[in-house]
């Protein structure tokens, strides 16, 4: 029997486990009213895919909004591929869920992020990543978002402008 309770790791599958279940409400019946979401995720996780060019772009993360023109959406227990439109250019994506950063909803002023901190041991060495998950509840969305039915481009965007 283990020591202590992980809550931290609880935690984390709990809340990918929630980003799964809203994403496979979108890949069954779309996105509903005025949802619409940033997912910033880490380019360099082994198991992400991503064009050449768009991991030369982003060596690090990238944010991407799924909301006017996405396609392919396929969600499955370890993360979700898609297809989205970069400069007319439609790429296919494979994120898994351990990949995501942040994950907000401003629709709803709905966020989650979560952080990454080294852990040391007795001997102050380094020892891994340890996940800080971290709700954050405090996204503004944009009301006078355009609606029509084009393709739009993707947007990468930075996720200063919903911090306090």
């Amino acid at each position: 029997m283990a020591k202590s309770i992980d809550y931290g790791n609880l935690m984390h599958d709990a809340m990918r486990g929630l980003i799964r279940k809203v994403l496979e409400g979108v890949q069954s019946d779309g996105l509903p009213g005025e949802h619409h979401f940033f997912i910033t995720f880490d380019t360099m996780h082994p198991d992400v895919e991503l064009a050449d060019w768009l991991s030369d772009r982003y060596p690090e993360e990238m944010t991407v909004v799924i909301q006017h023109w996405f396609d392919n959406l396929t969600v499955t227990d370890d993360g979700f591929a898609i297809t989205l439109n970069f400069g007319d250019n439609p790429e296919p994506l494979y994120i898994p869920y351990d990949a995501i950063r942040t994950f907000v909803d401003p629709s709803v002023e709905f966020g989650l992020r979560f952080e990454t901190q080294e852990v040391e041991d007795e001997d102050g060495d380094d020892l891994e990543e340890a996940e800080e998950i971290t709700p954050d509840f405090s996204a503004k969305g944009d009301d006078d978002t355009p609606k029509d039915d084009a393709p739009k481009e993707a947007e990468i965007v930075s996720l200063d402008k919903f911090r306090k």
